[in-house]
């Protein structure tokens, strides 16, 4: 037997605090009597659990991907534009995952898959503060004080990001090509940062979601995480 919030969670539709919420809303139903308990537990294999109607699959095993997305593709589950999208990428995937935060149509590199919502959660909140590293080519030479900018924070539309660490990785006379670590997933956030620090970018790539890195996977490969790795995620 396990909580309902949990085996909800586990079945990728929404992390456990969502779920929790949509229980006490009275949008949970199992075996069709509405549920509004967060103490209730139910058997994940005999039970049948609906949310605003919809019957979720409750007994999904959790799977854990990573991915090196290439430019091109965008970070949702289906698109209006018809565009490419990164599940396309997952050809032997059976079960339903979602991906953990996004990376825009152009921005290539480290994401993750999975269907464990409650981990998504988890990996994306800002109070958890999870560093995203990514190389960033610009146009023009970064300086110093530039370097020292990003990392106090800038002034955004929706207010100003949280402290950064930044700086060269090499430079050429006309564009640079800069480390930026944030702990944040805002919208086009990267991009953001150097447009207001006076950079436009030229070309953008997560190299690494706090311990996990790209390595040797290839643009457009995909692996699974080892359980070493998904029990790291889950400690941090």
């Amino acid at each position: 037997m396990e909580r309902l919030q949990k085996v909800i969670a586990h079945g990728g539709i929404a992390s456990r605090r969502k779920a929790e919420e949509l229980i006490l809303a009275g949008k949970v139903k199992v075996n069709g009597i509405t549920v509004k308990e967060l103490g209730i537990k139910i058997n994940p294999r005999t039970d049948l659990v609906e949310i605003e109607g919809t019957k979720i699959q409750a007994m999904v095993k959790p799977v854990y991907y990573m991915l090196n997305k290439p430019r091109g593709y965008v970070t949702t589950a289906r698109d209006q534009f018809n565009r490419l999208t990164v599940l396309d990428l997952l050809k032997d995937v059976k079960c339903r995952v979602y991906p953990v935060g996004r990376l825009d149509y152009e921005t290539e590199g480290l994401l993750l898959l999975t269907n464990d919502g409650e981990l998504a959660f988890k990996l994306t909140h800002p109070k958890n503060k999870v560093d995203k590293v990514y190389e960033v080519l610009v146009d023009g030479n970064v300086s110093k004080a530039t370097l020292q900018l990003l990392a106090n924070g800038v002034m955004l539309d929706d207010g100003k990001t949280l402290p950064a660490k930044a700086k060269t990785l090499k430079s050429w006379p006309h564009q640079t090509l800069v480390e930026l670590t944030i702990r944040e997933g805002r919208n086009r956030q990267v991009r953001k940062m150097m447009a207001a620090a006076g950079h436009r970018v030229k070309q953008l790539k997560r190299t690494k979601i706090d311990f996990l890195e790209l390595n040797d996977l290839k643009q457009g490969q995909y692996r699974s995480l080892t359980l070493a790795e998904i029990e790291r995620l889950k400690s941090l």
